[in-house]
């Protein structure tokens, strides 16, 4: 914790035009809630390659005071998403090499990320940005170790989040590596936001199946569906089916695009998310319900696909439980 005569951590933070409102407003909300022995624990501005008004996303223009200059005097520099992704300003990226150049911490929020790896800051190293963007990202820049699913990437000098929200998480994380736990987690409370989550924890952007191309296989897909608390096999479909393992494996693909073992274990998991956010049950009745068996197979199922255990995952998304419930397990 920095003395109470210490000067505020100065944040910088780049309106690349055209800029997105909600990416401004993220670090100057969070970071003014930070308070040290009573002083400021941030001072943060808002600059731009030409002072004055800077066209947004939203068709307003945001009147920003300050020019690149603001970058030199960082301690943290914030590039902001934008809607431009394919021609940044020369000034902003000499401004971002300046900073990273003399030891500054340099992150980006959502599409902001396409500015650091413009300049040259991402280049093997680990990074993300929205997702649906990742794979243009990827294809642009191929030196970056891009990570797809997860909400930011921390790399110690160089960080870069995911869409939007999570920006406040990168930003509760930045605070948190300043002043530590307490104050970021106080900031969130003031900021009527959830409290600071994992990087690693993924986007939780839902990964739907191909879209089935036909009914064939309809009556199986609803049979098992209301069976999801067995252990099926392919055999046990191919017989409620009425043919053979080998016919209902080309016709469950034709239809679903997938075969039917990972068909159903897509929706065994999502049975399981359903169930950790709705309900109480402990973490080996949640497993059974689901037909995953046990809270380790629970456990490595969600984790491969969600980032996070089922404990966390019931904490990040689960309703408060119903009077008379029964109590979660903590086992996973």
């Amino acid at each position: 914790m920095q003395p109470a005569t210490h000067r505020p951590r100065r944040v910088a933070v780049i309106a690349a035009p055209p800029a997105s409102m909600f990416n401004l407003a993220i670090p100057e909300m969070l970071f003014s809630k930070v308070e040290i022995n009573g002083r400021p624990g941030y001072e943060t501005v808002i600059c731009a390659p030409d002072p004055g008004p800077v066209a947004t996303t939203g068709g307003l223009d945001l009147d920003v005071p300050y020019g690149l200059d603001a970058v030199d005097g960082a301690d943290t520099v914030v590039v902001a998403g934008t809607g431009d992704r394919y021609e940044p300003d020369p000034r902003i990226l000499d401004a971002l090499r300046r900073a990273a150049t003399a030891g500054r911490r340099v992150a980006a929020i959502c599409t902001g990320a396409f500015a650091l790896a413009a300049a040259g800051l991402l280049d093997g190293r680990a990074a993300t940005t929205y997702w649906q963007y990742t794979r243009e990202l990827a294809e642009r820049y191929p030196a970056i170790d891009l990570r797809q699913d997860v909400l930011f990437v921390d790399e110690g000098d160089v960080a870069t989040s995911s869409g939007y929200a999570a920006g406040i998480d990168l930003c509760l994380h930045l605070i948190r590596s300043d002043y530590g736990a307490a104050v970021a987690n106080e900031v969130g409370r003031l900021a009527l936001v959830a409290p600071v989550r994992p990087g690693g924890q993924t986007q939780f952007i839902r990964t739907p199946l191909p879209p089935e191309r036909g009914v064939a296989c309809a009556d199986i897909r609803g049979w098992a569906m209301r069976h999801l608390d067995r252990p099926l096999t392919l055999t046990d479909l191919a017989r409620h089916a009425g043919v053979s393992v080998r016919t209902l494996t080309r016709r469950f693909h034709a239809e679903s695009g997938v075969s039917p073992l990972q068909w159903l274990l897509h929706q065994r998991v999502e049975r399981a998310r359903e169930l950790l956010e709705t309900t109480r049950l402990p973490m080996d009745q949640v497993a059974r319900a689901c037909g995953l068996g046990t809270a380790d197979s629970l456990r490595k199922h969600l984790v491969r696909r969600t980032g996070l255990t089922p404990s966390a995952y019931r904490s990040a998304f689960g309703r408060p439980a119903t009077a008379g419930g029964p109590p979660a397990s903590s086992a996973a």
